[in-house]
């Protein structure tokens, strides 16, 4: 069918605007589509990473919004003897909105050193130096940098903290390109001296041999009469917890993506059959000069094709160098979803605009090819 490509092209561009108007909507209804399975990704690789399993948060119990939660840094050095426990992380959140927002600036205030040995970060600007050296020196994820406009020696400042950007990092876990860290001292007085002493969350890293649920019935039986009492979650599942709501809204927007791919066969299908219409006479003429129907149904579908493919094409380019070039992302309560484009995604887009395609010519070339060649040559 290769040589007849030419004549699929030229028919196409015969009626253009036509051609034009559906690779358009094909593309927007493409690139709907790569948008929601990309928010869904990052929603599954946050909540379902193997080492989210091996990490337990400490958080205070009945509390949601990490401003809520002010859990006695000391209790680190209690958990910290508890057997199975091979480090504890005290974290200090700060956001400037705890509901679901697209633009959600969040700091999370560490030790310098466990910073260092608890994420793996790259610095692609600035260094670990001058962050080392300076109480109110930020390290700035990619995805932040770039949607701020922010790079290393910049002045950043939301609500109430003002921090000097002393690098920008790269981080493996998409979600964490969209945070900020400081220093933890940092972020505890400077929004206010009552703040000094607490943290918001502790992570907890267990040994190999660990069992995840006993250690964090353990905790949370520790601290019970203790002055806060506290709710111990593995990551994943206090991650899962957190974006419930998020996720339940995420799960729904799964049928728009259903609704972006019926869009598609709807467009390309009526597009074909205009298509079909518009050359019943040219159609029994190629039948009176030798091309079987079968050739004529497969060339329809060719068409057809050419249409979902050519604007599935653009929908996926389009939409991977928008989520690469922005780092899109949704937070809730301080916990971050990245929007990840991929090369499965890609591909998974491109194929549903091939089999789309496909199928949305199957029943303009069945009509095409069943075509009767005298009726067809007296018609208008």
């Amino acid at each position: 069918m290769a040589k007849f490509l030419p004549y699929v092209l030229k028919s196409l561009w015969r009626h253009r605007a036509r051609s034009v108007l559906t690779v358009s909507g094909t593309a927007i209804a493409l690139l709907v589509f790569c948008f929601i399975g990309s928010v869904q990704q990052g929603l599954s690789a946050l909540t379902s990473d193997a080492a989210a399993d091996r990490t337990l948060i400490v958080f205070q119990e009945n509390r949601f919004c990490p401003q809520s939660s002010r859990l006695p840094q000391d209790y680190e050095r209690t958990i910290s003897q508890l057997p199975g426990v091979r480090d504890v992380v005290p974290i200090k959140v700060f956001t400037n909105n705890c509901r679901a927002s697209l633009d959600a600036i969040v700091f999370q205030g560490m030790p310098a050193a466990q910073l260092k040995s608890a994420r793996d970060l790259e610095l692609t600007s600035g260094d670990w130096a001058a962050f080392d050296q300076q109480d109110d020196a930020a390290l700035v994820g990619q995805d932040v940098a770039a949607r701020r406009g922010l790079a290393a020696g910049d002045k950043f400042t939301i609500g109430d903290v003002s921090v000097v950007v002393r690098g920008v990092f790269r981080s493996p876990t998409a979600a964490e390109n969209s945070l900020i860290y400081t220093h933890l001292d940092f972020l505890q007085r400077a929004r206010g001296a009552s703040d000094v002493g607490t943290v918001t969350q502790l992570e907890v890293h267990l040994t190999d041999s660990a069992d995840p649920d006993a250690v964090s019935k353990q905790i949370d039986q520790e601290f019970r009469a203790g002055p806060v009492g506290t709710t111990t979650r593995t990551k994943g599942m206090f991650q899962a917890d957190t974006l419930g709501d998020l996720a339940e809204l995420i799960g729904f927007v799964h049928w728009l993506g259903y609704a972006c791919v019926g869009l598609v066969l709807s467009l390309v299908a009526t597009t074909t059959v205009m298509s079909v219409q518009d050359r019943i006479k040219e159609h029994a003429v190629l039948q009176t000069l030798g091309l079987r129907p079968l050739r004529v149904f497969r060339l329809v579908i060719v068409e057809s094709f050419v249409l979902s493919t050519l604007g599935g094409l653009l929908g996926v380019a389009g939409s991977t160098a928008i989520l690469a070039l922005t780092g899109m992302s949704v937070a809730a309560e301080g916990v971050t979803i990245a929007f990840e484009p991929s090369l499965a995604l890609a591909m998974q887009g491109v194929a549903v605009a091939v089999v789309v395609g496909i199928l949305a010519g199957l029943a303009p070339g069945w009509q095409a090819s069943r075509t009767e060649i005298v009726s067809a040559l007296r018609h208008a």
